[in-house]
């Protein structure tokens, strides 16, 4: 089973990205939704899921900066799963070129269409295949 983590500080939003993600791929669980950035780094490290969806504007510390600390944090010893596939999720165009630089496989606008959702499932579940 395919896990996630979705880090979203607008407790709305963040229902509606989980409700979206289940009808868009139905056995992929959610461990946690978390509403700031340190929180995002702390339970990725602790349940290191497979996937993340990080929104980018988050109180303290942004889900760029959240990102970068975790590629830095990510433990890389024998038996620890790789990092996770990352996928910003927010209302800003303008931070699409960070977010790639910062390891993002994907980038949705708010607010998030099916059929976009769709396709970033679809490529997050072939980088998936690859890896295995």
């Amino acid at each position: 089973m395919t896990t996630t983590l979705i880090a979203e500080d607008e407790p709305l939003l963040a229902a509606a990205l989980e409700a979206e993600l289940a009808l868009a791929w139905p056995a992929l669980q959610v461990l946690a939704t978390v509403g700031n950035g340190a929180s995002a780094v702390a339970q990725a490290l602790a349940l290191q899921p497979d996937v993340l969806f990080f929104d980018i504007q988050m109180p303290g510390m942004t889900g760029l900066e959240a990102a970068v600390e975790l590629l830095d944090a990510w433990p890389l010893q024998a038996g620890s799963k790789p990092f996770p596939a990352l996928v910003f999720v927010t209302a800003y165009d303008q931070y699409a070129v960070a977010a790639f630089e910062a390891q993002a496989m994907d980038y949705l606008l708010k607010p998030v269409q099916p059929t976009r959702l769709a396709k970033t499932v679809q490529k997050v579940q072939l980088a998936q295949q690859i890896r295995a």
